[in-house]
């Protein structure tokens, strides 16, 4: 693990490198362009481009609305989708920004998260709360050119944004609850997925809340793993109120009711509506067992979502799942009912607007 001090040393080297290369010619001017440079990577860094593949989530909601709307697609649906998901990764910039403006300074009490660029002092505050705005601003223009349900969905994304961030409530900072708000993102995700597509009916209720307690699950997984990072509760809960109240063995706990909610609400989908799903249940159970085996790891990527791509073994898994679920959503294996004794559904599932 990379320490405070071998960090420090690491910024010295670093600026020894660069007086070795102006003495070696390469002058104040490129000095300059480098310093620029590094000021604008700064401002990038805080809206976390690098997050954006939290946004696949939408892709459910898109698969869905293929299944329950193939009518509903065209060539034309492609661009819509794409723009679509441009303005969610903009509008989810726009919390990042908030989360980092209101975060920092508890996160100079974070053993990594100290070295990020407001903390450590790279970012000019009010030009970051403008960046804020800006970044909303353009969003919420963008999901208007789309439909009137994706600018309330991409609305109430930004208003989780200010429910999760803003004093006085602040949820991040309770416990629990700073889990399901944050979560709650994940349905949000799946219905600007389906309405960058379907703009007057939603998806099933019960698969929303599934997606609400999966993502719950994924959350208190990172409290977890942040917390047996930390090692220190004092520390944990100067850099994060809600550790006051947690432990291993209450964040496990909230793990399996999470875990226990998911299954059942999915369970529900299933039988409910499309029963061929039952069949990649155990690979879904898996995929938990293994996501908690990585949040026990030192140094645990789940600490850190965007970085789950490391974990190769962790992402083949997961894309067995997701084309075993994908698949089965458009497979009728009519014997299972029989085995089950269950009268395929003959109600439509969606919920018009």
């Amino acid at each position: 693990m990379q320490t405070p001090i071998d960090h420090e040393q690491r910024i010295a080297a670093t600026a020894d490198d660069s007086l070795s290369r102006s003495h070696k010619g390469e002058g104040p001017a490129a000095a300059g362009r480098h310093s620029l440079a590094a000021k604008a990577l700064a401002y990038v860094s805080i809206a976390r481009p690098d997050h954006w593949g939290k946004n696949v989530f939408m892709a459910l909601g898109v698969v869905l609305a293929y299944f329950y709307r193939p009518h509903a697609f065209s060539w034309s649906t492609l661009g819509t989708i794409v723009w679509a998901f441009m303005a969610t990764c903009l509008v989810a910039s726009s919390n990042y920004v908030l989360n980092e403006i209101l975060d920092a300074a508890r996160d100079r009490e974070h053993p990594k998260k100290r070295w990020r660029p407001i903390p450590a002092g790279k970012v000019w505050l009010p030009a970051a709360y403008a960046q804020w705005v800006l970044l909303g601003v353009v969003s919420l223009a963008m999901a208007w050119q789309i439909n009137a349900a994706f600018f309330a969905a991409a609305g109430l994304l930004l208003v989780m944004g200010l429910v999760y961030n803003v004093p006085p409530i602040r949820s991040k900072e309770l416990p629990y609850l700073d889990v399901l708000s944050e979560s709650l993102n994940n349905p949000i995700r799946l219905l600007l997925g389906w309405f960058a597509v379907i703009a007057h009916e939603v998806p099933p209720i019960s698969l929303m809340l599934a997606y609400w307690m999966i993502g719950a699950f994924f959350m208190a997984a990172k409290r977890f793993a942040e917390y047996r990072h930390i090692n220190d509760p004092a520390r944990a809960a100067a850099y994060r109120s809600s550790f006051r109240h947690y432990n291993e063995k209450r964040l496990l706990i909230s793990i399996a009711f999470y875990i226990t909610t998911f299954a059942l609400f999915l369970g529900v989908f299933i039988i409910r509506y499309k029963l061929e799903l039952i069949l990649s249940f155990p690979l879904v159970a898996g995929f938990i067992c293994y996501y908690l085996h990585i949040a026990y790891k030192d140094e645990s990527a789940a600490q850190s979502p965007e970085k789950l791509y490391r974990e190769r073994g962790l992402m083949a898994y997961l894309l067995v799942c997701l084309i075993v679920f994908f698949a089965l959503m458009f497979v009728e294996i009519p014997v299972l009912y029989e085995w089950f004794n269950v009268a395929p559904s003959t109600v439509s599932p969606l919920w018009r607007i």
